[in-house]
């Protein structure tokens, strides 16, 4: 019984660890996407070089998000700026809180995630949510890093949105920043497509949503104030990722009760196995007599008796 236990346990183990693979979660929130973002973009920077941009990939749960990682001095970012990183151009003066030697500006575009991660009610996306955190470069394995607080002390960040969609008639565009609280800030779009920061966070273009004219008889007009569904990651993709997960996991679950089974039967007819050989060693160990026929039967006959017979008449005085 002890090494069907351990069997078990072996097979559960197996079963555990393979169903994270197949069935990863998404974050749930924007500070556990800018976790697991900076890890992906640290692994792009393999050998990193000071100085060039390298673009990461992110896990296939987050198909659609782009990242990429640029590692600098300090002192050159407060000297040099960076003159166009994406859609990022960096102006000197920037300087960030603590002091590191090395940093690395992880850039984000959340692309067809951006409402998912900061819903943003009355108001419609007219560009993707970009992100630009800075992080500490002296070790490039470590995961879960806080993020440097960079501001710009001379000259704001220039953000050079590059697809924009043309706002409605009679709206006005907007650009909105997030800071690292989740707090939301607007302020005017400059040349259609360019917004101003002093500080690090998520940027986008948004216009405000006004309720469409009433719709036919049978349509049910969209919700006063409340901004029209905007297309999020594939539903079909989705519903296909769920899927697999289903299949995958009741196919395991059958594949582990068939092993269980067949280890069952195995030890079943192992303990049958022992058991015969205990009975034929016990047989070996007894003494084995010689055997003779009587009538048409075989006996077996012992050699020497212990005890002599006595005549009774020996004993007559």
């Amino acid at each position: 019984m002890g090494l069907l236990r351990s069997l078990v346990m072996m097979l559960l183990r197996l079963w555990f660890l393979w169903l994270p693979v197949h069935g990863a979660q998404r974050p749930n929130s924007s500070h556990e996407l800018d976790a697991l973002l900076q890890d992906y973009a640290y692994k792009a920077l393999a050998p990193p070089k000071t100085g060039l941009p390298y673009d990461g990939a992110v896990p296939s749960e987050l198909n659609g998000i782009k990242i990429a990682a640029l590692r600098l001095r300090s002192g050159s970012l407060r000297r040099k700026g960076v003159d166009m990183y994406k859609e990022f151009v960096i102006p000197p003066g920037v300087i960030e809180q603590p002091y590191v030697e090395r940093l690395v500006l992880v850039y984000q575009n959340l692309g067809n995630w951006s409402r998912r991660y900061y819903p943003l009610s009355g108001y419609t996306y007219l560009a993707p949510v970009l992100g630009l955190l800075a992080y500490d470069a002296s070790n490039l394995t470590a995961t879960n890093l806080p993020v440097l607080d960079i501001k710009a002390s001379e000259k704001p960040i220039t953000m050079k949105f590059s697809d924009v969609k043309s706002a409605p008639d009679g709206s006005i565009a907007k650009c909105v920043w997030f800071d690292l609280q989740g707090n939301r800030n607007f302020s005017n779009v400059a040349s259609g497509n360019e917004c101003f920061t002093i500080q690090q966070g998520h940027f986008s273009i948004v216009v405000e949503y006004t309720a469409p004219s009433p719709a036919p008889s049978g349509e049910a007009p969209a919700p006063s104030g409340q901004a029209p569904n905007v297309p999020g990651p594939s539903e079909h993709g989705k519903n296909n990722s769920k899927v697999w997960i289903i299949v995958g996991s009741v196919l395991g679950g059958i594949l582990l009760l068939v092993l269980l089974s067949f280890l069952v039967l195995w030890v079943h007819k192992l303990k049958e196995r022992k058991k015969m050989q205990q009975m034929e060693r016990a047989a070996d160990v007894g003494e084995a007599l010689q055997m003779t026929l009587v009538g048409e039967m075989k006996a077996p006959i012992a050699m020497v008796t212990r005890t002599q017979p006595t005549i009774e008449s020996e004993y007559v005085p």
